[in-house]
């Protein structure tokens, strides 16, 4: 069973750090659910507002825009490794005021500048400081005792489900009625109020790792492969076979990395972490979960936004919807991260993670298996939005939590930085696996000159993302034995 690290305060224990000024619980909660909901909104504002950024800036190509992609993922991968880091060694309050303030700078260049590039660099800023999603499990675990770990993993996964379907709907409004820069001008206000509300809300404490220090080398190691990684796999398809030298240089580069990191005396991720029972396997999952999340997304927007009148009888399929319409189609999945898991996170809490996970995994697989046979009515896709979501949140919270419950409260930012880079990866290996697919047989648009992916790609597309959250249930299942056949071999 993993190893779980008990948060200050409980068995009469004395705190782990002094708390003179103790925040405002309700306040606190607030302050990291917006920047969860703000981080993720950036992200998937951008799919509805592409056609937007294609037309004003006069891009040749849909190729071109997918850089806004990788950009964003490249300084997410940079971010989701250095902030969380910060904050354990220099304090939640200067990590989340950091991270916001990237946030402003990122969306106040292309407001000023109003060019491609400056879209491009501001969304590099933006990807950086969009690692603020992960500093609310630190902080709050730090300043809500015992309930830090549940309400921490409770604040991430329920507003990371809110803040991606406002930013659809909020990107599919723009589309209809404001211009990019006056987005962009909204969007650098809103991060610099957060930056404010951030500055004033969270208790500046003293380091939770006094004694820690980022080793320079490891990290920019680290940044370097993984940003290799995400590179192939957000621009693979325009590169093709090409994409296989830095694949092949990324994870050369990753397994050197992991062999020196064991010795290192400033590792950027405790490796006896790492080796705690089902930790590494939930890293995996959150990055199959991950996968699953943005293979899902890209496939219902893409179909939802088709219409079928502009395509040959033959080739007719599609729901003709606006990107406001596909945002608010998305509500679905939303909602069911509301849901309160009070069992599922007791199980959690009691060493019980590998059914938790493949009751998750189950769920996602039943979602997609539907979507699969029944994805040409509106109905099929509010149904199967409302079962992915709950199978993505089951998957989420199981992820965040074992792992938190795997290292103490002064590395807890470190755990979430692990968690999140796996997540990142996955997001991009999801987005690369479905773009493959649904470039795999075009049908032409008549009259356009344009293209679009035949209609049985998609079932394809979803058996394709079942497949992924059924690797979880293997996954755990394999980590469960090994964890078994260790403790057999420590007993004899």
């Amino acid at each position: 069973m993993t190893e779980i690290h008990q948060p200050a305060g409980l068995a009469g224990e004395a705190p782990s750090r002094p708390a003179p000024n103790k925040p405002h619980k309700g306040v606190l909660i607030g302050v990291g659910a917006l920047l969860v909901v703000l981080t993720n909104a950036v992200i998937f504002i951008l799919p509805p507002l592409l056609p937007v950024i294609q037309a004003q800036y006069g891009l040749a190509t849909v190729a071109e825009t997918t850089w806004l992609y990788t950009a964003l993922t490249l300084g997410g991968g940079a971010g989701f490794i250095l902030l969380p880091r910060l904050a354990d060694l220099y304090g939640d309050r200067s990590a989340s005021v950091a991270a916001s303030a990237f946030l402003a700078v990122g969306a106040l260049i292309p407001a000023v500048g109003d060019s491609y590039p400056t879209l491009l660099a501001g969304c590099i800023l933006m990807g950086f400081g969009g690692a603020a999603q992960l500093l609310p499990l630190g902080f709050l675990r730090r300043n809500l005792g015992e309930d830090g770990i549940t309400v921490g993993v409770a604040v991430l996964v329920i507003a990371t489900g809110v803040g991606i379907v406002v930013g659809m709907i909020g990107g599919g409004f723009i589309v209809e009625n404001l211009s990019l820069r006056s987005f962009f001008i909204i969007l650098a206000a809103v991060c610099a109020a957060t930056t404010v509300a951030s500055y004033a809300t969270i208790p500046h404490a003293p380091p939770a790792e006094r004694a820690g220090r980022i080793g320079v080398l490891g990290t920019v190691w680290m940044i370097a492969w993984v940003a290799t990684i995400l590179l192939t796999l957000t621009q693979g398809l325009v590169w093709g076979s090409a994409a296989l030298i830095p694949l092949v240089v990324g994870i050369v580069g990753g397994i050197a990395w992991v062999r020196v990191e064991r010795k290192s005396s400033s590792a950027v991720f405790d490796v006896a972490m790492m080796k705690a029972p089902l930790v590494t396997a939930s890293c995996l999952c959150i990055a199959l979960f991950a996968a699953v999340n943005s293979a899902f997304m890209l496939l219902l927007s893409t179909y939802a936004q088709i219409s079928p009148e502009v395509l040959r009888p033959a080739d007719a399929y599609g729901l003709g919807f606006s990107a406001l319409q596909t945002g608010l189609l998305m509500a679905p999945f939303a909602v069911a991260f509301l849901v309160r898991g009070t069992v599922l996170d007791r199980a959690l809490f009691n060493g019980r993670g590998v059914p938790v996970f493949v009751i998750g995994a189950l769920t996602s697989a039943a979602g997609l298996a539907w979507l699969a046979v029944a994805h040409d009515q509106q109905w099929h896709h509010l149904v199967g939005a409302a079962v992915m979501g709950l199978g993505c949140r089951i998957g989420y919270a199981a992820s965040f939590t074992l792992v938190q419950l795997a290292v103490p409260e002064e590395k807890a930012e470190m755990a979430a930085g692990a968690a999140g880079t796996f997540m990142a990866v996955g997001f991009a290996f999801g987005t690369a696996l479905v773009s493959g697919d649904l470039s795999a047989s075009l049908v032409p648009v008549p009259g356009t000159g344009l293209e679009v992916a035949a209609k049985g790609l998609y079932g394809i597309g979803y058996w394709l993302s079942g497949v992924l959250a059924l690797l979880v249930v293997v996954t755990v299942l394999i980590s469960r034995a090994r964890s078994g056949r260790r403790s057999g071999s420590a007993a004899s």
